[in-house]
């Protein structure tokens, strides 16, 4: 592989939580030097001058959804890796929620495959945890982490039989396995398109409480306590659930959490008049929600941040608000939203940069999400303050389905390099 030297860059260094001016150099897909401000320009090789902008790991996305096998016309491996390399993300961990779901070492094989066929980025599979994510019988956990799965889900479905979630639990605890759940009690949240409250009702949504989220993670702490399973969260997003996470973290319990950019940056009011781009799962809360949930990433109680980027095609989301589909694609929104609550100053960049590319990568053990020397060169260089206006249309995904429609925003990608080789250049 050539060469290549950053100059004149900001360097986002989420491991020592800082940023200063200087460089790197990156030589057969790795990051070999660090270079100091003042460093005169080499001659061998590609010499990038970054005037400035800013240079950070590439993103670390846990829990982004291709619609292959089933639904590729909704989302396939190529337009997602093409989604991600623009928008900065360098490393997509897909989701098993797929038709049929990934929960056989042959389906595994079949979407790894394709991902390495298809994507210019890195993409690492996570498989089901009970078959057919139907919550009955769990998957073959050995086999399928031999074929390749680096962490286990069912996604959206809850598990609601508690003596096969302890089972899987504990199964996967003695294989060291990373389980990643949705804590919400199936129960109560079924069927809702809202946060309960006085909007939810004016509208006459069927709503869930907060509280649905807070007894899910509860129920999986306790089951964690109990099986002393490797656990993540896969998005955290109301206030009442946060002291919950605090003490089982205080516990030393192995469990981590995450949340969704969406959850940081919209809010339940943002449903307006009933826009569905606007319904997901959980629902949007309120603002007291959210402003808890950013200041618990800022103090590291919530780990990660990701783009749970869910398409749905028109038909599924141009239907009234309770029959509509969940979920929108964020692979190339996630970066300028991150960018809205960098600006509002609730979060530095560092900080962005540890939830959303150290702290996954740490999490699944990979060496990615950092830039000390001999990491990956997965990078990404950016300007957080070039505003644009959202067109969802240009949007490289198939589905189009974002929140950010029409809305204006700061923070472009300029380039994206996955092992030292460039794969998205602003043109």
């Amino acid at each position: 592989m050539s060469k290549i030297t950053f100059l004149n860059a900001r360097l986002v260094d989420p491991e020592q939580d800082e940023i200063v001016i200087g460089g790197l150099v990156v030589e057969d897909g790795r990051i070999t030097k660090h270079l100091p401000k003042d460093a005169p320009r080499l001659t061998s090789g590609r010499v990038i001058d970054c005037e400035l902008k800013y240079l950070a790991p590439g993103i670390v996305d846990l829990g982004v959804k291709v619609c292959e096998p089933g639904d590729r016309h909704k989302e396939s491996y190529r337009s997602a890796g093409l989604a991600a390399a623009a928008g900065g993300v360098t490393t997509m961990i897909t989701r098993p929620d797929t038709d049929p779901a990934i929960d056989s070492p042959e389906t595994l094989e079949f979407v790894a495959r394709r991902a390495s066929e298809a994507t210019p980025v890195n993409v690492l599979p996570m498989a089901a945890l009970t078959k057919e994510r139907q919550g009955r019988e769990m998957t073959e956990i050995g086999f399928l982490m031999d074929a390749g799965a680096v962490a286990f889900t069912d996604c959206d479905r809850v598990i609601t039989d508690t003596k096969v979630a302890a089972r899987a639990f504990r199964y996967a605890a003695g294989l060291g396995a990373l389980i990643i759940a949705h804590p919400q009690e199936p129960g109560l949240s079924h069927g809702a398109a809202a946060t309960s409250g006085k909007f939810a009702s004016l509208r006459g949504l069927p709503a869930v409480s907060p509280m649905a989220e807070r007894m899910g993670l509860d129920r999986d702490i306790a089951l964690v306590e109990m099986t002393g399973a490797r656990y993540h969260a896969d998005q955290i997003t109301c206030a009442r659930a946060l002291p919950a996470l605090a003490r089982a973290k205080a516990k030393g319990l192995d469990i981590t959490a995450g949340t969704s950019i969406h959850h940081l940056t919209l809010n339940a009011l943002d449903v307006a008049d009933y826009r569905t781009f606007f319904k997901l799962k959980p629902p949007l809360r309120d603002e007291q929600d959210r402003l808890a949930v950013a200041e618990a990433v800022k103090s590291g109680l919530i780990d990660v941040i990701s783009s749970m980027h869910t398409p749905q095609d028109e038909e599924s989301k141009r239907l009234p608000f309770e029959e509509a589909a969940s979920g929108a694609v964020a692979l190339e929104t996630l970066l300028p939203a991150a960018m809205r609550l960098y600006h509002a100053g609730l979060i530095d960049l560092p900080t962005l940069w540890r939830a959303m590319s150290f702290n996954p990568a740490q999490r699944l053990g990979l060496t990615c999400g950092r830039l000390t020397v001999g990491a990956p060169a997965d990078l990404v260089l950016f300007d957080p303050d070039a505003p644009f206006l959202m067109d969802r249309t240009t949007l490289r995904s198939k589905s189009q389905n974002t929140p950010f429609d029409g809305a204006r925003m700061q923070g472009k990608v300029l380039s994206t390099f996955v092992g030292g080789t460039s794969v998205y250049e602003k043109s």
